[in-house]
């Protein structure tokens, strides 16, 4: 099974506002690129939406680990979350629906397709390959607001 490397970051501008996306994928020496964005959105939208843009790059089951600087995101599967509101019909605790649930099952599906890892790096710090995804996310939004 190939081990790769996801490394993902979102960002906007105003929260909502315009957002964008960045992700970098690594297998042994390939590296592949991706980013994108919306003209409405949040930073945690985008944030989410990363990881499942990357993970829709795999044309075949793969062990990943996913480097991301977003608690909402690496948390979501660290601490359980997503599996009891998966369980409850992607309602919270306190029985509201859950934020953004349509990217939380896509992703929730996508997840269940590998064997998936998530590891919460600190975000502008010294992370090459984060600075880069945000970097890149930052870039988007710059696309976007030309359009």
């Amino acid at each position: 099974m190939k081990k790769i490397e996801l490394y993902t970051d979102g960002a906007c501008s105003g929260n909502p506002g315009v957002g964008g996306y960045g992700a970098i994928l690594r297998y042994n020496d390939y590296e592949k690129v991706i980013s994108g964005g919306e003209l409405e959105t949040t930073n945690n939208r985008m944030e989410v939406y990363a990881v499942i843009m990357g993970l829709l790059q795999l044309k075949e089951e793969c062990e990943v680990t996913v480097y991301s600087d977003s608690a909402y995101t690496v948390n979501a599967f660290n601490e359980h979350w997503i599996y009891g509101w998966a369980k409850s019909g992607w309602k919270k605790s306190d029985g509201k629906p859950v934020l953004n649930s349509d990217l939380w099952k896509e992703l929730y599906t996508l997840v269940g397709r590998h064997k998936v890892k998530f590891v919460k790096v600190k975000g502008h710090s010294d992370n090459e390959l984060n600075n880069r995804c945000d970097a890149l996310a930052r870039a988007a939004i710059r696309n976007q607001l030309k359009q």
